[in-house]
């Protein structure tokens, strides 16, 4: 049985820090799937469906990477995908108590998938989208941060926002 790796989020946006995170659990797993969270309670800015798309476009590149999008609870998804294992990130160890926590209610859940945690490299441990976001909505140069495609939807989004704002 190939091992199914599961990386779950809300990507909103999707950072290189996440692309970087794909790549490396992509070398360690015949399969990974990006899961993008709906995540209502968070009121992400950018559409659920534009979320998926923006991560189908990034992730192109590697042929073991498949992009869905869920509504369920993690642990529930990842079963439905045959999944074994949730890949997370950690950027910082202001990370770890909440991925802790959140690890062991999975267990807890669902006893045969396990939590591999995962560290971004140096370069892209800063990045959060939280962070990228809050460039963009001031007009600030955030490209280095994203791919070219994200950062051009999120310039759309907050230029549309801004004009809506002036009318």
């Amino acid at each position: 049985m190939s091992t199914i790796a599961v990386y779950p989020g809300t990507f909103d946006p999707i950072t290189n820090g996440h692309t970087d995170l794909v790549e490396r659990a992509a070398k360690l797993f015949p399969k990974v799937i990006v899961a993008v969270a709906a995540s209502p309670k968070k009121r992400p800015v950018l559409a659920h469906d534009m979320r998926i798309q923006l991560a189908k476009d990034v992730l192109g590149h590697l042929d073991n990477v498949e992009v869905l999008g869920f509504d369920n609870l993690l642990t529930e998804f990842t079963r439905s995908v045959n999944g074994q294992v949730v890949v997370r990130g950690l950027r910082a160890v202001s990370d770890f108590e909440y991925e802790f926590q959140l690890a062991n209610m999975n267990r807890v859940i669902a006893p045969d998938v396990e939590s591999l945690f995962l560290t971004p490299s140096e370069k892209h441990s800063y990045i959060s989208s939280t962070l990228v976001r809050e460039i963009a909505s001031l007009n600030g140069d955030f490209g280095m941060f994203v791919h070219p495609k994200v950062k051009q939807v999120l310039t759309e989004h907050y230029q549309a926002a801004s004009a809506a704002k002036r009318s």
